[in-house]
């Protein structure tokens, strides 16, 4: 794509449709994924997935240094819980 997403919710929209469009299937075959962090670079369609969010975020910039990341959890509606409230996050 030509532009970088800067706008909070265009980054997540983009995020979450390459998720069900591209990677949900393959990353929910692994019933062991469930509850992983998922990183998304919404420029490439790359993503990685790990045990938490730093992991998964650093290894999906050790591939693409300039990526738009967007962390989601596999099988979750956020990637994190505050207080009760759920968050959905970037980076």
């Amino acid at each position: 794509m030509d532009t970088e997403p800067h706008d909070r919710d265009d980054l997540a929209r983009r995020a979450k449709d390459l998720y069900e469009r591209r990677i949900r299937e393959r990353v929910e075959a692994e019933a062991d994924n469930e509850g992983r962090f998922v990183a998304v670079d919404v420029e490439s369609g790359d993503y990685e997935v790990a045990d938490d969010a730093l992991m998964a975020s650093t290894g999906l910039r050790n591939r693409r240094p300039k990526a738009s990341v967007y962390l989601m959890r596999v099988g979750r509606p956020t990637a994190f819980r505050l207080g009760g409230r759920s968050l959905a996050t970037r980076e």
